[in-house]
């Protein structure tokens, strides 16, 4: 069986005591819509542990890390990588060519998402800088609904590894049993 090229998630920037939650939806979003790690910025440990406790819970495989170093992450890169930004190329104009470049080319992808003003070297570094509108919105929602694009749904499907637990899709209502039960 061969395996797909990786998509890995690098979160630009964090403040602390800011963007805590957002740094962890960042990590959260690349997990459940098929990611193969994230990459964090080194004060966003917390961010790390959440990430890494939820893929605990509910199966992997992900990876949650940090870097002192975003930019060499970016410089170090063997692959394509995707910034995106609001100032970017229409992701419907792109998204047949970086899925190409994924799929067919077996490029590993490493999507970057800001926090707060993302330098131009990032943008010069892209093979691709890629708007999910052109209008302000959450990193989080660019980078859901990029994933979605890419993976074409199918990793909505997706199932998970070594988990512990699992939510059961109910109606109303919430509901988690462990994931051993049928």
């Amino acid at each position: 069986m061969q395996t797909a090229p990786e998509v890995a998630v690098l979160r630009l920037g964090h403040r602390p005591g800011r963007d805590e939650r957002m740094t962890t939806h960042v990590g959260l979003t690349a997990r459940a819509l098929g990611g193969d790690r994230v990459i964090l910025p080194d004060n966003a440990g917390q961010s790390q542990s959440t990430v890494a406790d939820i893929t605990d819970r509910f199966g992997g495989p992900f990876e949650a890390e940090l870097t002192e170093s975003p930019n060499a992450v970016i410089r170090e890169w063997e692959g394509r990588v995707v910034h995106l930004t609001m100032y970017g190329e229409r992701v419907q104009d792109i998204e047949d060519d970086v899925r190409r470049a994924h799929r067919d080319d077996g490029e590993a992808l490493l999507l970057v998402v800001g926090s707060e003003k993302v330098s131009f070297d990032v943008y010069e570094a892209a093979d691709w800088n890629v708007g999910v509108t052109n209008q302000p919105h959450s990193e989080v929602a660019g980078l859901a609904v990029f994933l979605d694009r890419l993976f074409d749904g199918r990793e909505l499907e997706r199932e998970w590894e070594d988990a512990d637990q699992r939510v059961v899709p109910t109606a109303t209502g919430k509901r988690v049993e462990p994931a051993d039960e049928s």
